[in-house]
């Protein structure tokens, strides 16, 4: 067993962001007596109650029969109840897995609990099926190939038997586990306190990254909101915390200490946007204007490597204010093609529009280059030559990217031009 706790202690007293913090080993480690977790895309946290075992999610379909093994390795104890902290598939995709091995067993069924709007996500799901088989393609692959001919993003989730408004409480054996809603990452988060370990299992509420409150190809998030949780997480004074991403914590002062740092980190960033939205500000000043400073980025629980605060910029003015930005020409534009013709119209050609886009982009100015490149493939959608140099600077433009969201956008832009070019 690896010595989680171990790990996570010296990160955070040294401040050292070097060490790799978000793990995908299918192993379990016991962090705790009767307290094991098992490193997945999202992990699962596991409590022998002595009535039974409690499990926080079940993470992805592909692996649970690995993570089973693990835990059957540890525990041979009935599951007694599943907990879903929300219902990203990385978090109950492995949930029938967990039913067939009760019932090859001869163990009752165990009981699933989630919040009230997990059922209404999976079927939103079901709804935008191949939508989310896009974004998602595009957002871990970097590509749009999708095979409409069969739905890709999973079906048939496994529903939650038992559903909560705003807190509810159960035992299980010795244990108590009170669950909480809260908004964050999703609208149907769930974090969980068990007093008798002082434990906490926060699910997506704390990824030791910059918070994925902005996700730019995914649902409303809720930056302040998600700040509240975690001061009331800490309110907790937790010995332990135990998260769906990254390593786990021990010890009050340290988990104090993280998860104070990134609510203050989202506090400061909604309040700095508010305050140029209530100053009048368009959208593009607020984006250009409020930052997170670079030495909080640096923390280790805090580096903007799968979200970035200038996407939780704009989630906030959606959540305030609405999709327009202030821009009254956004407000019903022309269509994109006819204004990268007029463009190209402009510079003398499409393939002249995309030649200076090369060059603002090996000068390092890839936000104008990319509008440029842009127009020029609109305005001609099958030149080759024009496709090549949109592919030349969206392949700079994502490799200058620290986060995945963005470099998987990026990434499915040089991918496509790179087709459409015949290469």
């Amino acid at each position: 067993m690896a010595d989680l706790l171990g790990l996570s202690s010296k990160i955070i007293d040294s401040g050292d962001a070097t060490e790799r913090t978000n793990r995908l080993t299918l192993e379990l480690s016991e962090l705790a007596p009767g307290i094991a977790m098992v490193e997945a895309f999202g992990h699962v946290v596991v409590f022998d109650s002595g009535e039974g075992l409690v499990v926080f999610d079940t993470s992805t379909r592909q692996p649970a029969g690995q993570i089973v093994a693990a835990i059957r390795s540890w525990s041979q104890a009935p599951v007694h109840t599943i907990v879903y902290t929300h219902g990203h598939v990385d978090h109950v995709g492995g949930a029938a897995v967990f039913l067939q091995d009760a019932e090859e067993r001869g163990h009752p069924r165990p009981r699933i609990v989630a919040h009230e709007n997990v059922p209404r996500r999976f079927d939103r799901y079901d709804r935008t099926n191949g939508y989310n088989a896009i974004i998602n393609a595009r957002q871990f692959g970097g590509t749009r190939q999708v095979d409409f001919t069969r739905p890709q993003f999973m079906t048939g989730f496994v529903q939650p038997d038992v559903t909560f408004e705003e807190r509810m409480e159960f035992r299980a054996g010795d244990l108590t586990f009170e669950l909480h809603h809260a908004l964050g990452e999703t609208d149907d988060h769930t974090w969980a306190w068990c007093p008798e370990k002082r434990a906490i299992c926060s699910g997506d509420l704390m990824t030791w990254t910059f918070p994925n409150a902005g996700n730019p190809q995914k649902v409303q998030r809720y930056p302040l909101e998600w700040a509240q949780a975690l001061r009331a997480m800490v309110a907790k004074e937790p010995e332990l915390l135990l998260p769906a991403h990254g390593l786990p914590i021990a010890g009050k002062e340290r988990i104090a200490l993280v998860l104070g740092e990134v609510a203050g980190a989202l506090e400061r960033l909604v309040e700095d946007v508010l305050a140029m939205m209530n100053n009048g500000a368009r959208l593009d000043e607020v984006v250009q204007a409020v930052h997170v400073p670079e030495e909080v980025l640096s923390r280790p629980w805090l580096q903007p490597v799968y979200d970035e605060p200038e996407f939780v910029v704009r989630n906030t003015w959606r959540m305030y204010g609405g999709w327009y930005d202030g821009n009254p020409a956004h407000l019903k534009p022309a269509p994109d093609a006819e204004l990268g013709a007029e463009m190209a119209r402009l510079a003398g050609g499409a393939l002249l529009l995309a030649e200076r886009g090369r060059e603002l982009a090996k000068a390092g100015d890839l936000r104008l280059a990319s509008h440029l490149v842009e127009a020029a493939a609109l305005a001609a959608p099958e030149d080759r030559d024009v496709h090549r140099l949109r592919a030349e600077v969206y392949d700079m433009r994502q490799a200058a990217e620290r986060s995945l969201m963005a470099r998987g956008i990026f990434r499915a832009a040089a991918l496509e031009s790179r087709e459409k070019a015949g290469e």
